[in-house]
């Protein structure tokens, strides 16, 4: 049986790492097998290409090449990891996926989706996730809190006018498709937040286990 592909979103300070630790636990704690990784990156090809992609620098990336470098990493990432492991029957838990594309380049750069879907089908053909979580706080709060973890990167060093309208992509891609998105309110304690993704997981683990 093939593995599920669950992908964990979200803007800047919302609290990814922290809660990617506890849905490994609790894949441990329900004995499912599973490879974690994440975007951009996920193999040494995409890392390089990634450390390419978040390095500050003087010239002025081309939202295009921008673009391209992701879908490039994506494609790599896909081909040696991602799908590999779906095929093996292991689930595959990703650090954000092609929504971060159409929420940062598409809303954030507002490149529009046109291009972005173009290259989603030439790279991804059918596959998509099968469970999204949308890790959602206020533009000011995750840029603070994201402000208080180390150096930013490139994108990190936007204007919050860039991170508004990705917030807003993100929120408006889990509203069109509740079947596949869930949107975990993570301006809440830590304990409130895990409890949501607990009860995503568990929703999604019986849906899955009944057909």
């Amino acid at each position: 049986m093939r593995g599920r592909f669950i992908t964990i979103e979200g803007t800047e300070g919302v609290g990814k790492t922290t809660n990617i630790e506890y849905i490994k636990q609790w894949l441990d704690d329900h004995a499912i097998s599973y490879v974690s990784t994440r975007e951009p990156g996920g193999t040494p090809l995409a890392e390089e290409i990634r450390q390419v992609l978040l390095a500050n620098r003087e010239e002025k990336v081309c939202s295009k090449a921008e673009l391209l470098m992701m879908f490039a990493g994506r494609a790599q990432h896909i081909d040696q990891v991602i799908e590999p492991q779906l095929a093996k029957g292991n689930w595959v838990l990703c650090d954000r996926f092609t929504d971060a594309t159409y929420a940062y380049q598409g809303a954030g750069r507002e490149m529009g989706d046109e291009l972005i879907k173009s290259l989603e089908t030439m790279v991804q053909g059918a596959m998509r996730p099968d469970l999204t979580l949308v890790l959602d706080v206020p533009v000011e709060l995750g840029l603070e809190r994201a402000g208080n973890r180390s150096e930013p990167d490139r994108f990190e060093r936007e204007k919050t006018d860039f991170f508004n309208r990705v917030r807003q992509a993100y929120l408006s891609m889990a509203t069109n498709n509740p079947q596949r998105y869930k949107i975990i309110d993570a301006s809440q304690s830590l304990e409130h937040v895990q409890l949501q993704i607990e009860a995503a997981l568990t929703s999604f683990l019986q849906k899955d286990h009944n057909g």
